[in-house]
């Protein structure tokens, strides 16, 4: 595929992903993890770039104490400059302005156009992936818009916020009536019923100069820090000294729900952002009736439906259901399927009572 009109991409890396533990943990976070293929998240997210984004147009923005695993999962993917560190967790609108910042100071001009997406999701068609991105980097670079990419609803699912389609603009694209917080049962039931709303994967491309003009607009207490951000780049302590005044913001908030610039093109890709152990089973081919992700050999009888990542170990579940089965070498765990957003609650407790396991 061609490369699509000298784009630019910021891959966002710094999340923890509580809700894989105990895989995922603060020095091991869910990006570096492989769980749908032979590579971790983040590489098999820079390899979807292949033959649409250079090498050398690739950011990611992370935080230091993941330098050492950022570096080895991207290797001779991204040149080694173009990494950014967050110096503190301040939610995504910060983050994407200090990314801006840092590939302004990098040579980049206010007319590239950059592609934001996130590090953890799990694709599989890679040239659908690729022909989406194109349509929404050329579509933004001749109308100056940002183009935020939805994914066609198939269930109504409650943990992605949703984006509702207003007047069509081309066989491609709409404008953006809303966007609508994460929904209950009954109401995502009623989005889908409409065909009018996709679920936000919060992957959006736009040319620079429209992100800062969006950000003075509607961001003005995070964008009045944005020259002294872009003085600091280069001096560490400096931009942690900036940084740490900015308002923590989700880019959602700060400019995505306010900004009348925003169109929308419907994902030509199937996508799923791996929110807990349970959205394994959509991913991953099943054995035996069941998602066996990682283990040394296994033996099922009379049990289906359950997510299990056993690296180097056997695996034998007998009269089991709808579980997820977890074992490394400091953590067994054990729940329904249908309690995994509980497991965050298990990080939390051990944050007080045994530090080192998270």
């Amino acid at each position: 595929m061609v490369q699509a009109l000298h784009l630019y991409c910021l891959i966002m890396a710094g999340g923890k992903g509580t809700r894989f533990w105990p895989e995922s943990t603060q020095s091991k976070p869910k990006q570096y993890l492989t769980l749908t293929g032979s590579n971790s998240l983040l590489t098999e997210t820079l390899d979807r770039l292949e033959g649409v984004v250079a090498v050398n147009n690739r950011f990611i923005i992370t935080v230091k104490e993941q330098e050492e695993l950022c570096r080895d999962h991207s290797k001779a993917k991204i040149q080694h400059q173009c990494i950014v560190f967050e110096p503190s967790g301040r939610n995504t609108a910060p983050c994407i302005l200090l990314s801006i910042a840092s590939m302004l100071k990098s040579g980049l001009g206010p007319e590239d156009v950059v592609a934001i997406i996130p590090s953890d999701h799990v694709i599989l068609n890679k040239t659908g992936f690729q022909q989406t991105l194109s349509k929404a980097s050329e579509f933004s670079k001749i109308n100056k818009k940002i183009v935020t990419i939805g994914i066609p609803p198939h269930f109504p699912h409650t943990g992605y916020g949703y984006i509702e389609k207003g007047e069509t603009i081309n066989s491609d694209f709409f404008k953006v009536a809303s966007f609508k917080e994460k929904p209950h049962y009954d109401l995502a039931k009623k989005y889908i019923a409409t065909g009018h709303f996709l679920w936000n994967a919060g992957m959006f491309v736009a040319p620079i100069s429209v992100l800062l003009e969006e950000f003075k607009l509607h961001a003005p207490l995070l964008f009045q820090y944005f020259d002294k951000l872009l003085e600091s780049i280069g001096d560490d302590e400096k931009t942690k000294a900036v940084y740490e005044q900015l308002p923590s913001e989700s880019i959602d908030y700060a400019i995505m729900e306010k900004s009348n610039q925003i169109v929308v093109i419907p994902a030509g890709f199937d996508w799923n952002d791996l929110g807990s152990w349970d959205a394994l089973s959509s991913v991953v081919t099943q054995t035996q009736e069941n998602t066996l992700v990682s283990s040394e050999g296994s033996y099922f009888n009379n049990s289906r439906d359950n997510v299990i990542y056993t690296p180097g170990k056997f695996v034998s579940l007998i009269n089991m259901e709808k579980h997820i089965v977890v074992v490394n070498d400091k953590v067994v765990l054990v729940a329904p399927l249908k309690d995994s957003q509980e497991i965050k609650k298990i990080v939390d407790h051990l944050k007080i009572e045994k530090p080192e396991l998270v």
